[in-house]
């Protein structure tokens, strides 16, 4: 199963987020902004990002941005889980490099499918 790292700065959050993947037998690495998602990314080398936007300090478009343009971390993918649901956050998120997109309340089968699609079981 896949190491999954949660960028989120909400505590309830992150359980929801890490009791669904946990459930589900991926090992699961937290964040609690962007700045540390960058830095746990860079050392830890997750299989997937799961990345919340609203975040004091460095959102999630930037941290996105700054995980898909550096060389040692280009290579995982992010998927904004967001409440954010326009359709513009939808297009920025992806011209920041992220690969798939969310929105909370996040449904535990799209949350797995999606993973899926990245890290192969």
């Amino acid at each position: 199963m896949a190491r999954v790292l949660v960028v989120d700065d909400s505590q309830t959050e992150i359980f929801k987020l890490k009791e669904m993947l946990e459930k589900n037998g991926h090992s699961v690495l937290t964040a609690e902004s962007g700045e540390d998602g960058v830095k746990v990314a860079t050392d830890e080398q997750p299989d997937v990002v799961l990345m919340d936007i609203v975040m004091p300090g460095l959102n999630g478009f930037q941290a996105t941005r700054q995980l898909t343009k550096a060389s040692v971390t280009a290579h995982i993918p992010v998927i904004m889980v967001t409440m954010k649901n326009q359709e513009t956050d939808r297009v920025w998120g992806s011209r920041q490099g992220a690969r798939a997109y969310l929105t909370k309340p996040v449904v535990e089968k799209d949350l797995v499918n999606a993973i899926a699609e990245f890290v192969p079981c």
